[in-house]
């Protein structure tokens, strides 16, 4: 039997329409669009308004138009995984709810909780999946409705969210070469006291005690986060290059985790990767927590070209972290041509 690649084959986005911009949230809290751009790098971010849409909605939304554009039968598709932070419900799952959205009717569909690792970890998975040769086509989907989990009354964090969903479809193929080369993947469980929601779980379940004293809101220690992501990012990013014998000269492209802005520069700096490598939209949609990555991809899909080399790498709760190595697979530009 020939050797099995992973590759994406196409990437899906969406982002809601309306937009919080730094100007707003000066309003609403002590914070002036200097403060936010100097300290992380955000202008605006996306916010989905609508009352009784959740997490679901951006998935769909995102998956449906993934579906448009590669063209690919609905019945063809295998599994579903959903990255999310901010579930529609305790349960069922959201991919379940999509799946029934999508009519995706040969297709089993199961969340995956990595916080803002969610998608690397994700199509790891995904990949391992294709390679065992059970599965030919999965989608996945990083989707976080971060604005149902952040208090609009704390300035440290309320500046950093978005809402927003990227799908990528994941498929088999027996060139070499391509696809997904490497993944470097670490949880060092150090993260529970400095990045966290403190209700609403089976420790700690919603009661009228949990929500007088606003537990069922994102808590985070900004300082301390900042120094484990940078450290943690960029000491993944040069394990996964020492382990393939790349140096930066081979890496065409660089996709963070968009968290803030000074951290994406840090990481870089620190790993001896020239910015202008780095794939950066913060600015625009702000930390959309597991869709920064697949945004960032769908953003920009036009630039890459197949052969080029990627290196993922991402930050999130618990801590979880890592990197991977990616080989594009196509030509971007005619895959943007298809929209």
């Amino acid at each position: 039997m020939e050797k099995l690649n992973a590759i994406i084959t196409g990437i899906g986005g969406y982002v809601p329409d309306y937009v919080l911009t730094n100007e707003e949230l000066s309003r609403m809290v002590d914070t002036t669009d200097e403060w936010i751009m100097e300290r992380v790098g955000i202008k605006e971010r996306r916010i989905l308004t609508e009352e009784g849409l959740g997490t679901s909605y951006l998935a769909r939304k995102a998956a449906k138009q993934l579906l448009e554009k590669t063209g690919a039968d609905p019945d063809s598709i295998d599994a579903l995984i959903l990255t999310t932070t901010t579930p529609d419900y305790k349960f069922p799952s959201t991919a379940s709810i999509v799946i029934g959205k999508l009519g995706l009717k040969n297709a089993f569909g199961f969340d995956f909780s990595a916080a803002c690792c969610g998608f690397l970890y994700s199509l790891d998975v995904a990949s391992t999946m294709i390679q065992s040769g059970r599965y030919k086509r999965i989608i996945v989907i990083a989707a976080d409705k971060m604005s149902s989990i952040v208090d609009y009354t704390d300035r440290q964090t309320c500046v950093l969210f978005g809402d927003g969903a990227g799908a990528v479809l994941v498929e088999a193929t027996t060139e070499e070469g391509i696809g997904v080369q490497d993944s470097f993947l670490r949880t060092d469980g150090k993260g529970l006291p400095f990045l966290h929601m403190k209700g609403g779980g089976s420790v700690c379940p919603p009661s009228q005690f949990t929500v007088d004293r606003r537990l069922h809101y994102l808590y985070q220690e900004g300082r301390t986060v900042f120094k484990y992501a940078v450290t943690s990012m960029s000491n993944d990013v040069k394990e996964i290059l020492k382990r393939n014998n790349l140096t930066g000269d081979d890496v065409k492209w660089v996709v963070p985790h968009e968290a803030n802005l000074r951290i994406i520069e840090a990481v870089a700096k620190r790993a001896n990767l020239p910015i202008e490598k780095v794939v950066i939209n913060i600015q625009r949609y702000g930390n959309t927590s597991a869709a920064t990555i697949p945004l960032a991809l769908w953003d920009e899909e036009a630039k890459f070209k197949k052969g080029d080399n990627f290196i993922f790498t991402a930050f999130g709760a618990g801590f979880v972290h890592g990197a991977s190595y990616y080989k594009w697979a196509y030509d971007g530009a005619s895959a943007v041509a298809k929209k």
